[in-house]
């Protein structure tokens, strides 16, 4: 299996959010990267993240939660 790098701007793409949101995830461990010569995010780290986080509300990276649409209530 061909493992492929993405940059942070290729990430942000996949993601459907900015480069700086990227580096929040980055910076606060919920997204793996290494940098060679600047950051890189391994297809499968992208995956992994992608399904890992299926489903949650990341809007505030310090409290995440399960994702509820507006019209739901938590019991």
């Amino acid at each position: 299996m061909e493992d492929k790098l993405y940059t942070v701007a290729d990430a942000a793409k996949i993601l459907g959010c900015s480069k700086p949101i990227v580096y929040e995830l980055i910076n606060k461990g919920l997204l793996r990267a290494l940098k060679l010569g600047h950051l890189k995010i391994r297809r499968i780290t992208l995956e992994s993240f992608m399904a890992n986080y299926d489903g949650m509300d990341l809007t505030d990276m310090n409290n995440i939660k399960p994702y509820l649409p507006e019209n739901q209530v938590a019991s």
